[in-house]
């Protein structure tokens, strides 16, 4: 398979080879003229050693015109930017147009050129690492186009839970179908639509690349990415390489789901022995324990921006929680939702203080849960977004997965001692239980896009602005849905939306600071 080309330098006793193009041999001026031809050698030619002697040797009595130049280390190979358009990549995976347009038949190696010869352009790979040597220039385009990639998410994370929650607590509240470890099963369960969904829609921006290079560059990259998990680095050494990720990725993907079952199991516990407004301010502390385990585990710096900006952003929940006559609406980011109207009175909550124990340490666990996955599941940083948001969709639907097909047992143990008897969602229930599913399963993929970009503390910050936007939305729904805005609610969100504006201004700072120090330590450029 043709590859990468090597620029052969012709000596004045040498005869033209037959690779030569005709059109630059001139048997004329064959003796004052030095020139560059490209011969094409196939990649794994390149890489090891033939048996056979070289095409190129000149023959016995006969001075040598050709050399082979030296074979390039497979731990060159830069696998960090496949997922981009106009990366270079190995020969047996690049794509036909990149061979019509010149690239693919680039020199390796350069060579003086006459004056009468044309200058070669430069690719947009070697533009892109000119601007790359700007240090300050390239941290702030970088960020911002992490942020911008990041904001995009945030706003679909937003919708889709907000649709999640108002379907949930009607589910509940309104069509009486109570089924807390099936809810939590079914939403969990989902997210192995992530990846088919995402695969789709890869595919119809790449419908002319044929399937099975299409697929073979997929699988390639998410390989890639997994070894970059694996052992956190951009660059995995060629002994790092040749080991499968999958034993790594199936045991991370074990115990990070076990932890966000239990996590999510503990608020479907609570919601029925506590009330909805101590349900919502304490589950919702889960911002705060997720800063506490960033310091130790992801060695996040302690920042008093930060700090401010989380504590403004608890005490905005807290007033919306118990301002109001009534709890306001607030929904399980493993689904289920609770609040409104027409929840139980606080007098009626069977055991506040065992309900409250239950969820606080829900609330614990959620934070460690989303610390976890950017720890252990998570490409490090320099990873270009596009890659990290492949991978985070993949990486949820091994969730999903792993849902469907294990933590299924504990659902016919619940129904025979009587815990929660088994039965599926039948008419409006199901139809309505259908959007909630897909809605968490947007929610869900969006969000680990999210810390996956940019920091579990923003993504449970950001994830608190559902409060106010349910809010808004019941005061818009008709009657009787329909639920009027408190004061309350208002200074809360208020409270809420400014310290995710502070937390988003210092996180932004933090990258970008980050970012150009990393670029100004290090000669070698970045990929991403």
């Amino acid at each position: 398979m043709p590859g990468e080309s090597i620029p052969l330098r012709k000596t004045p006793h040498s005869r033209p080879s037959s690779t030569l193009r005709p059109e630059e041999f001139d048997a004329d001026d064959a003796e004052s003229r030095t020139f560059s031809s490209p011969v094409l050698v196939s990649a794994a030619s390149s890489r090891q050693p033939s048996r056979n002697p070289s095409p190129f040797a000149s023959p016995p009595g006969q001075p040598r015109a050709l050399q082979e130049p030296a074979s390039p280390d497979a731990s060159d190979l830069e696998f960090d930017d496949w997922d981009e358009p106009d990366a270079a990549m190995p020969s047996d995976l690049r794509p036909e147009l990149d061979r019509e347009d010149g690239r693919a038949n680039a020199p390796l190696l350069g060579h003086k050129a006459d004056e009468g010869t044309e200058r070669p352009q430069l690719s947009r790979r070697s533009t892109h690492t000119l601007h790359e040597r700007d240090p300050e220039t390239q941290a702030k385009f970088e960020t911002r186009r992490k942020y911008t990639y990041a904001g995009i998410f945030l706003a679909l994370s937003l919708v889709s839970f907000t649709v999640q929650t108002e379907t949930a607590v009607y589910i509940q509240h309104e069509l009486k179908w109570e089924k807390p470890y099936c809810m939590l099963y079914m939403t969990h369960g989902s997210w192995v639509l992530l990846w088919p969904v995402q695969l789709l829609l890869l595919r119809l921006q790449n419908w002319s690349t044929p399937w099975p290079t299409f697929w073979r560059r997929h699988v390639q990259l998410l390989r890639q990415t997994s070894l970059m998990v694996q052992h956190q680095t951009l660059h995995p050494s060629v002994r790092q390489s040749q080991h499968s990720p999958v034993p790594y990725m199936v045991k991370m993907t074990a115990f990070v789901t076990c932890a966000l079952t239990v996590a999510g199991g503990s608020w479907y516990l609570a919601v029925n022995l506590t009330t909805a407004s101590d349900l919502t301010a304490i589950y919702n502390c889960s911002a705060f324990f997720a800063y506490a385990f960033s310091v130790p585990l992801l060695h996040e710096k302690l920042r008093l921006p930060k700090v401010l900006a989380v504590a403004i952003a608890i005490v905005g929940v807290f007033i919306v929680a118990y301002g109001g006559p009534s709890p306001a609406k607030h929904g399980n980011k493993s689904g289920g939702g609770a609040g409104g109207e027409k929840a139980p009175p606080s007098h009626e909550a069977q055991n506040r203080a065992l309900g409250n124990t239950i969820i606080g340490i829900g609330s614990v666990l959620y934070g460690f849960y989303e610390v976890l996955y950017k720890k252990l599941a998570c490409p490090p940083e320099g990873c270009s977004p596009g890659r990290g948001m492949v991978f985070a969709n993949t990486f949820g639907s091994m969730i999903g997965l792993f849902t469907v097909l294990v933590l299924w047992i504990p659902l016919p143990f619940l129904h025979y001692t009587g815990w929660e008897e088994f039965g599926l969602p039948r008419g409006q229930q199901a139809s309505m239980m259908a959007i909630s599913v897909l809605a968490n399963a947007t929610f869900s993929g969006s969000f680990l896009i999210l810390i996956s970009l940019t920091s579990p503390v923003l993504s449970s910050v950001a994830a608190l602005l559902t409060i106010f936007i349910v809010a808004i939305v019941d005061q818009l729904l008709p009657p009787p849905l329909n639920h009027p805005l408190t004061s309350a609610t208002i200074v809360g969100g208020l409270l809420i939306i400014g310290a995710f504006i502070l937390l988003s201004w210092a996180t932004y700072k933090e990258m970008d600071e980050d970012r150009r120090k990393k670029l100004e330590e290090s000669d070698s450029d970045v990929d991403d």
